[in-house]
């Protein structure tokens, strides 16, 4: 079994990666906003090979669950012993998924108890980016440039966004993203 890991930096996508002759990818989250590690994941999702394992310093479980369905293999939570890498890096190496067994007791005791979901998993994969992006003060044309849009189409991202959150202003979508840890 062959093995690159990754720790990708903000402001560089390591294309050389992908290529690489490995069976698995280890791709930390440390210093990456969630919007740019789910389109990494994404764009290269529909290979086969390397499979993708997320090693994430954040313990929210609907972060875990997009780089899930991005197209990742397996997110392991940043409280991982050695042995549980091992497992993980087996299980996905063997084209099984894994999520870490912290994370799994958490979904399965918000199913039981049935947890009221906050709204803004009700967005699409595109808007949460985006709001993800404006949580962090980012301005419109900027977002536009990152994401190869145009900045009329970050707006109407950002209206659906203040619809369906309810919001009326962009200091509260980024009040928003505070309360909900959205920001860091």
């Amino acid at each position: 079994m062959r093995l690159v890991e990754v720790a990708v930096e903000r402001g560089s996508v390591l294309d050389g990666a992908w290529s690489a002759e490995a069976d698995v990818l280890l791709l930390g989250d440390v210093s990456v906003p969630p919007p740019k590690i789910l389109d990494l994941i994404r764009q290269h999702s529909r290979r086969a090979k390397p499979t993708v394992l997320v090693l994430g310093v954040r313990d929210e479980d609907e972060y875990a669950i997009r780089v899930l369905r991005a197209g990742a293999a397996g997110y392991l939570t940043k409280d991982h012993s050695p042995r549980q890498l091992v497992e993980a890096i087996r299980r996905v190496a063997g084209g099984r998924r894994y999520i870490s067994p912290g994370l799994a007791q958490k979904l399965v005791f918000d199913l039981e108890v049935s947890k009221k979901a906050p709204p803004h998993e009700g967005l699409s994969d595109r808007e949460y980016q985006v709001l993800c992006m404006f949580c962090t003060g980012r301005a419109f044309k900027d977002i536009a440039m990152e994401l190869g849009l145009s900045p009329k189409t970050v707006g109407t991202y950002r209206n659906r966004i203040l619809q369906k959150l309810h919001l009326k202003s962009n200091a509260e979508i980024m009040r928003y993203g505070i309360e909900n840890h959205m920001v860091r």
